[in-house]
């Protein structure tokens, strides 16, 4: 699948990766920071943003999207800035095109299985009566019913459309509940990315453990790590200053 995607700037190329429920405008303060240097390539990937849609969701998938999308591009190599799932997409491909990849930066994700922890926010999305909705106003407080954190609310706002036909989200919701083991799953790849690897964590996170360092040196036998204090999760959203430096500082290195 050639994936929607958006170019800016000029140089060595970079490629951007969202996250679950998102779409590229989320990583727009580091393709803006970055794209004085770089040529930034940013992407919605498979049932997200302005993307295809499909009932198949999966991490071989989705680096199979990229490799698809770059080939028609001609852009390589490249390197690659993932947040979450998007971490987890870029670790996938270069685990399978190392040759395709200078650089990996990864936020706030490692290699490794997670518990599902995304129950509210599917509870909020199914509670959003898409056939009877007036308003974005009204979504908020369906919405809200599951996810207290307005934060979050107004994140998955932003994937909210009024067409013709009336309101519809962006992501194919059906085939991200269905296929939700997958997304939390471990990454099922051999071989290894023996170039440079950053992860970024936010230390109120809980993403990036002590314990996961094993399965992150397996893969990753030259990852470094950086740490960026008082964020969580959205760590590039809740300090994209001090994010945006690193990653630069990094991929000019």
């Amino acid at each position: 699948m050639i994936l929607h995607y958006q170019l800016s700037g000029a140089g060595k190329a970079v490629v951007l990766i969202h996250g679950l429920f998102g779409s590229f405008e989320n990583l727009g303060s580091i393709a803006r920071a970055l794209s004085d240097d770089f040529q930034i390539i940013n992407i919605d990937v498979r049932n997200h943003g302005r993307s295809g849609h499909s009932d198949a969701i999966n991490y071989a998938l989705m680096a199979e999207d990229l490799a698809e999308t770059l080939a028609h591009l001609q852009i390589s190599p490249f390197a690659i800035v993932g947040h979450s799932m998007g971490g987890k997409i870029a670790m996938a491909y270069a685990l399978r095109y190392p040759d395709q990849v200078e650089r990996l930066v990864l936020a706030d994700i490692a290699p490794v299985g997670y518990h599902a922890r995304h129950h509210g926010i599917f509870a909020g999305l199914h509670n959003v009566d898409l056939a009877n909705l007036t308003s974005r106003g009204a979504a908020d407080q369906q919405l809200a019913v599951h996810i207290p954190e307005a934060g979050v609310r107004q994140f998955l706002l932003k994937s909210l459309d009024k067409t013709e036909h009336g309101f519809q989200w962006r992501f194919n919701l059906a085939a991200l509940y269905q296929q939700y083991p997958n997304l939390i799953s471990a990454l099922e790849v051999t071989g290894q990315f023996t170039g440079p690897a950053l992860f970024i964590k936010g230390s109120e996170s809980d993403y990036i453990l002590p314990e996961h360092r094993a399965a992150i040196m397996q893969y990753f036998p030259q990852a470094q790590a950086k740490v960026i204090q008082g964020t969580g999760h959205w760590l590039h959203a809740e300090k994209p200053a001090a994010f945006n430096k690193l990653v630069r500082d990094f991929l000019l290195s």
